[in-house]
């Protein structure tokens, strides 16, 4: 495995990476309570002039956070310029309801949805069973949006590692395969931290004729021992080298930060060194990782950007 803090070699003539051009995406999750909600309004109007191409806003296991990824995403289209993206799943719902919230969001005016089968009802590691009335799989979800609403872009989820129900990486590759066919016009990766395991990743999918952009998720890792479980629950593999840098940092969230900050703005620079021009961010609904790896990328608020 490679340790993509080890720095890279500066190519552009101003000695910036070309990851300056680069495309980005931030990701937020709806708030719970009114100061959560004002954090994420801090967030979302910090990270705004930096031009994103759209943010996305999840959405709970089972559609729990229903209303509140709704009302995030209406609020984001009224006092934003932002593009938002919706993200959908199919768990525990049939498809009148979920054709439903699908013409809803159409009708407020959103563009692009994400759609994901979502978790089992159980947590992850239990085992998943589809609504008997409803979308079996997010192949499935994707065609439903498609055939109701032909406008909306649909994003679609992929897995560097597999996802952790699949039987092999040519089962997990037929599933984006048939993603795909649905009519999903992006994936977006589960987050990594080996670079090799994301090439590999797309050297596979290529081979099997998907061309359309496999966008690498990065997670800035705030708190590492939270994030940790956190992904390793969804099947990412934390490294040995990774996990060295953030110890003996348990009791000091500064030094902490700038450890954070800077492995993953390394990661992004080794990708973009490899011809990779557009990234995903994890936000935790938190600015100032995100916002300080895109200033040392060369990524530049625009001054001008304002809520409409």
């Amino acid at each position: 495995m490679t340790d993509p803090t080890t720095p890279a070699t500066a190519e552009g003539h101003d000695g910036n990476l070309a990851v300056k051009r680069a495309a980005i995406s931030f990701e937020f999750f709806p708030p719970k309570t009114e100061d959560m909600e004002r954090n994420l309004w801090d967030t979302i109007n910090r990270l705004a002039p930096l031009d994103p191409k759209f943010v996305s806003v999840t959405y709970g296991a089972g559609g729990s956070t229903r209303e509140r990824t709704h009302s995030t995403i209406a609020r984001i289209l009224k006092e934003t310029a932002l593009l938002p993206a919706a993200h959908l799943t199919c768990v525990g719902a049939s498809r009148g309801e979920i054709d439903e919230i699908v013409d809803r969001y159409h009708e407020v005016g959103v563009r692009h949805i994400v759609a994901l089968r979502g978790d089992p009802a159980g947590g992850i590691g239990t085992p998943y069973s589809s609504h008997p009335d409803g979308y079996q799989s997010s192949a499935d979800l994707v065609a439903g949006i498609k055939k109701r609403h032909g406008d909306i872009e649909v994003s679609v989820s992929a897995y560097p590692e597999k996802h952790p129900e699949a039987r092999d990486f040519d089962a997990d590759i037929d599933t984006l395969k048939a993603k795909v066919d649905a009519g999903a016009a992006r994936a977006i990766t589960q987050v990594f931290f080996d670079n090799d395991l994301y090439f590999r990743y797309l050297d596979r999918v290529r081979a099997r004729g998907i061309d359309i952009p496999v966008v690498p998720g990065i997670m800035p890792m705030h708190n590492f021992k939270q994030a940790r479980n956190f992904v390793t629950r969804a099947g990412t593999t934390v490294p040995d080298w990774f996990a060295a840098k953030f110890e003996g940092l348990d009791e000091d969230p500064e030094t902490r930060k700038l450890v954070a900050a800077t492995v993953a703005a390394g990661q992004v620079q080794k990708l973009a060194k490899h011809g990779v021009d557009t990234f995903h961010f994890y936000t935790m609904n938190r600015a100032d990782l995100v916002f300080a790896i895109s200033h040392l990328l060369g990524i530049r608020a625009k001054s001008a950007h304002k809520a409409a």
